[in-house]
């Protein structure tokens, strides 16, 4: 009996998040087509649409590199590096 009584309880709980959820998705709808009222400051709204910018020209520049150039432009990073961080050659014989 007990088992049957948690499944119900269950599905109980998975129905009521999905209505929330759609409670949710009607609000933000809601609110998107009265007009909703931005409370950010102008400083605010600028610094969020940099970062948006910012991040755009990020996922920009990684699109339009192939792994192959990626692999060269690393190799290459690499011998420009110092001997100090190869790691150093160990033999069990000398």
């Amino acid at each position: 009996m007990a088992l049957f009584s948690r499944k119900k309880k269950k599905d109980k709980e998975k129905k009521r998040l999905e209505q929330q959820a759609l409670l949710n998705q009607n609000d933000d709808e809601e609110k998107m087509k009265k007009g909703y009222i931005d409370k950010r400051t102008p400083a605010q709204m600028a610094f969020d649409k940099t970062q948006e910018k910012r991040q755009m020209e990020r996922i920009l520049n990684k699109a339009s590199k192939t792994h192959k150039h990626r692999v060269e432009d690393f190799n290459r990073h690499l011998d420009n590096l110092t001997e100090h961080y190869d790691i150093p050659k160990v033999s069990w014989t000398k």
